[in-house]
């Protein structure tokens, strides 16, 4: 079958961006007489993964002082979820992950200037029974000098996305009628909505609790060459499959009823 390579955008299988920046600190708190050092940074972002997937979370953009050799980056993996691994390939740093997943942190151990160049990748695996459009609380980051004293803080928004669905029918390179039926594969109980090339609805179905659906236009599609494309939502969120190439108007080619699930 011949699909373009156009994935949907909605989807994660993807990744969230974390932006450090400078913003304003809270009043110091004194230990042993003397002020502790300010938290000026402030880390944030979001990512969205579908369950039983992985996705990765990418700290970038921190500014201010370098905190030097030693100084570590970790986040805590939110409730229900895991991290899973520290792809950063960049020399300078060391990564690890703790063996309950519990956590994750790089270690800058040569860089000049660590933390102000580059991204910090964390991955992050949802569990399968997770359900889509809920927010996993509990991600938080940290970012502390060689002594350990926290130098920012902040969190990541992670939220339980969709699989993207698949469109089975009908096939590239197959003659269709001016009705031609859809059907495919998505997330039980999402809402599966058709388009074509100009983001025009063509039909909509429910996935059944097998996950198949399928539909049938209920106008005429226009004649020569077109692409469909099929959409899920769950949730709030939503998820689009790749567009398949399709060609509309034969004499021999008719519609097809919709299959009963």
């Amino acid at each position: 079958m011949n699909r373009s390579s156009k994935a949907a955008a909605a989807v994660l299988t993807a990744a969230g961006i974390l932006a450090g920046g400078w913003a304003a600190a809270g009043p110091s708190s004194a230990v042993d007489g003397a002020a502790s050092p300010p938290r000026e940074r402030v880390l944030w972002g979001s990512v969205t993964i579908p369950p039983g997937r992985d996705g990765i979370v990418e700290a970038s953009g921190l500014s201010g002082p370098a905190l030097g050799f030693g100084s570590s980056l970790t986040l805590t993996a939110p409730s229900g979820a895991k991290a899973t691994g520290v792809p950063l390939a960049t020399a300078g740093y060391r990564g690890e992950v703790a063996a309950d997943g519990r956590t994750a942190a790089y270690t800058a151990t040569s860089v000049e200037s660590p933390w102000q160049t580059g991204t910090f990748p964390f991955v992050l695996a949802v569990p399968a029974n997770a359900v889509p459009g809920a927010r996993l609380d509990g991600c938080v980051l940290r970012l502390a000098d060689a002594g350990g004293v926290e130098r920012a803080s902040g969190g990541c928004q992670v939220t339980v996305g969709l699989p993207s669905p698949v469109l089975s029918r009908p096939e590239s390179g197959v003659p269709l009628g001016y009705r031609p039926t859809a059907s495919g594969t998505a997330y039980p109980g999402a809402q599966v909505t058709v388009s074509d090339q100009d983001g025009n609805e063509v039909c909509v179905d429910t996935a059944g609790a097998d996950g198949a659906w399928s539909c049938a236009p209920g106008r005429d599609l226009p004649a020569g060459a077109n692409r469909l494309q099929a959409t899920a939502t769950m949730n709030g969120v939503s998820a689009s499959g790749e567009q398949i190439q399709i060609s509309v108007g034969s004499s021999s080619a008719e519609a097809s009823p919709v299959p009963a699930r």
